[in-house]
């Protein structure tokens, strides 16, 4: 009976230690950290189909990503284009978001690691009389 909870503890942890390191790296990749003022409608922007204006826009940025508006594109539904303005490390928004950039990218390999080594846990419960939930449940305190 021990054995089917430690077992099943270390399932959860595992999925979970996997879940988190993926919802780490999806923060990182948003372009959702900051989010703009809408700006207004102008006549241009009736939707034709409906009659009615569409929903406001609203600029974002992220860590070195952001969503702007495509001004030739305002009859289509999809008038946002997201992805890098950030072609190198220098050009991220300022000294704060390059540091916030290395500590989360550092965090997530941690993380990464944390979860691939939590596959293995399983099998192998102690390397070197040391518990691998122990160091690994530093390694992601850490990380955090």
């Amino acid at each position: 009976m021990c054995h089917v909870i430690v077992t099943c503890r270390s399932m959860l942890w595992t999925l979970l230690s996997i879940v988190v390191a993926f919802a780490e790296l999806i923060a990182f990749m948003s372009a959702d950290w900051l989010i703009g003022k809408a700006k207004p409608s102008s006549s241009e922007d009736v939707d034709n189909r409906t009659g009615g204006s569409q929903e406001p826009y609203h600029p974002t940025l992220g860590i070195y990503g952001r969503c702007t508006r495509i001004s030739h594109m305002q009859l289509s539904r999809r008038d946002t284009l997201c992805g890098p303005y950030a072609e190198n490390f220098n050009e991220i928004a300022s000294g704060f978001w390059q540091a916030t950039a290395i500590f989360l990218a550092v965090g997530i390999m941690i993380l990464c690691a944390v979860a691939f080594v939590s596959v293995f846990t399983m099998c192998v419960q102690s390397i070197m009389k040391k518990s691998i939930f122990n160091v690994c449940g530093l390694l992601q305190g850490i990380a955090g």
